[in-house]
């Protein structure tokens, strides 16, 4: 009774966790103001590495009782990299109300995993989907930012580049594919047009590392499910990504709708509906995966300090 006690005592410090990403955002705003410098974008750098491989380090460690203040340090340190980004979500990609949306909906998400990893260390418990999560987030992010700047990315972004023209050329004739540069792209041009970008976002590589993640963070999965599950999600999410990348380039150079609505509605709307039917694939080869996303839904059950707190909020509605 006295161990229950102590835990419950402790449980009162939860509530920061509302506060936090409230806090996290207001620092992003004032501190780091768009546009980043140079200078902003390399310090920037820390909290995004440091947060994912702290999340790695607890994910290797699950087993220590440890693991999870870890890990929901990790959760912190990396949501602050993102209360630095809504605005260059936003402005960067032309007006993206989506992106910056999700963005600041995701610090609350984050925060609220740390929440529950701090609850799993009161509580002493182990919670299966958090480590995964947790594993998940720090195997993709550390693949997809490890690769951003680098040359690899200028070399994937002019594959693309390429293969979508090869698509484009389809519907509106010969175009020309120039040189990739970071932070820039690789042009597709007709005639000396510009039609349309290619960039790093665009090369679904944000897709790849997301079913790689949640691939490789399952302990318990045999290599033969794990290659299977990775062939029938990449290589398709691949192909469609070249023909999402055309439709973009047609329906914005004929004029038949602005770049802003094809890429940021038209093709997030696709894109979502092909990831979807592709997790539903791969959920009947590694069904496993569905089980840690139920997990996940099911957090809230858990009935710690903050879930206490909307309780009453809503029962009194």
């Amino acid at each position: 009774m006295k161990m229950n006690k102590k835990n419950s005592s402790y449980e009162r410090y939860s509530y920061i966790f509302i506060i936090i990403p409230i806090v996290l955002l207001l620092f992003g705003y004032y501190l780091f103001p768009y546009p980043h410098s140079d200078y902003i974008k390399q310090i920037n750098q820390i909290p995004l590495f440091v947060g994912l491989i702290i999340l790695l380090i607890g994910f290797l460690l699950n087993k220590k009782s440890f693991s999870s203040i870890i890990k929901s340090i990790g959760w912190i340190v990396f949501a602050f990299y993102w209360a630095t980004q809504p605005l260059t979500l936003y402005y960067s990609e032309g007006g993206d109300i989506v992106n910056a949306v999700i963005c600041i909906l995701g610090i609350f998400v984050l925060s609220y995993i740390a929440y529950h990893e701090f609850l799993s260390y009161i509580r002493d418990e182990k919670i299966s989907c958090i480590n995964w999560i947790a594993g998940a987030s720090a195997i993709s992010g550390l693949i997809y930012f490890g690769i951003e700047r680098s040359p690899i990315a200028l070399t994937l972004i002019h594959e693309v580049a390429k293969q979508s023209a090869w698509v484009l050329e389809f519907f509106i004739g010969e175009v020309t594919v120039g040189a990739p540069i970071l932070d820039y792209g690789a042009p597709i041009t007709q005639n000396g047009e510009a039609v349309v970008n290619i960039i790093f976002a665009c090369t679904a590589i944000q897709s790849f590392v997301i079913f790689i993640g949640m691939i490789l963070a399952l302990p318990k999965i045999d290599i033969k499910r794990r290659i299977i599950g990775l062939i029938i999600t990449i290589i398709p999410v691949y192909i469609l990504n070249l023909f999402r990348n055309a439709m973009v380039a047609f329906l914005s150079y004929r004029n038949i709708t602005d770049f802003n609505i094809a890429h940021n509605y038209i093709a997030k709307a696709g894109s979502l509906i092909a990831l979807i039917v592709l997790l539903v694939i791969l959920i009947k080869i590694i069904p496993e995966v569905l089980d840690e996303i139920f997990c996940l839904t099911d957090l809230y059950k858990r009935n710690g300090p903050i879930e206490k707190i909307f309780s009453k909020i809503w029962s009194k509605k």
